[in-house]
């Protein structure tokens, strides 16, 4: 069993990402900007800073980024405070793991006032021994390094991190930097599952599908 346990938060965690991808997508549509089928791959594991940033500057939206964050943040508030559900089997298999001893954590590209309300809401904020925001690191979960900086953190090897995400992207980056890649069905993802199970060491359509030590 691995001693540490890295969990995304939007798409893993919580079903979040039908709310944050209308979001995203309704910014686009609103200034008639034409992106990639993959876009929300792309920006998922930029935070809202830099999806902003990426929007500008990579798909040439005209407007001023620190507006575009504003926008982002006041829509999504309500719905991690108020309606965002946990995941299914996601509380007990972390009561479990946790019951035996595995440190649990969380990194995400969400920012904390939406991040810590939503986790204590749906009961399981008390059971993390960290959680992270990518601001925390003033980079992304597309960067190697942070991968690297949440070990040193934890006082760990990145070869001792077992990492959950849903994401293709965030999990390629955390399996180069040598922590064990789990991956986790999301709507979101769907195009990219046959990718996600081969680059995965695990994968996974829900945490109720789990039955083996990780």
């Amino acid at each position: 069993m691995y001693k540490y346990y890295l969990f995304d938060f939007d798409g893993t965690l919580v079903d979040s990402m039908p709310y944050w991808s209308k979001i995203m997508l309704d910014i686009l549509k609103d200034y008639k900007v034409d992106y990639p089928d993959n876009i929300l791959d792309i920006v998922c594991p930029l935070g809202y800073q830099k999806t902003a940033e990426y929007f500008v500057n990579n798909l040439n939206l005209n407007e001023n980024v620190d507006k575009l964050v504003k926008r982002m943040t006041s829509e999504a508030y309500y719905n991690y405070i108020n309606v965002i559900p946990i995941k299914d089997g996601v509380e007990n298999f972390l009561r479990n793991a946790k019951a035996k001893g595995v440190s649990l954590n969380v990194l995400t590209a969400s920012p904390h006032p939406m991040l810590d309300p939503c986790l204590k809401r749906v009961g399981i904020w008390d059971l993390f021994d960290n959680v992270w925001s990518c601001e925390d690191f003033s980079t992304t979960k597309t960067d190697p390094n942070i991968y690297q900086m949440v070990a040193q953190k934890l006082g760990s090897k990145p070869s001792e991190i077992a990492f959950f995400d849903d994401n293709i992207n965030a999990v390629k980056t955390g399996k180069s930097q040598g922590l064990y890649t789990v991956g986790l069905f999301d709507e979101a993802g769907r195009g990219f599952t046959d990718d996600m199970k081969k680059t995965c060491e695990k994968y996974y359509n829900s945490f109720l599908d789990i039955k083996e030590e990780i």
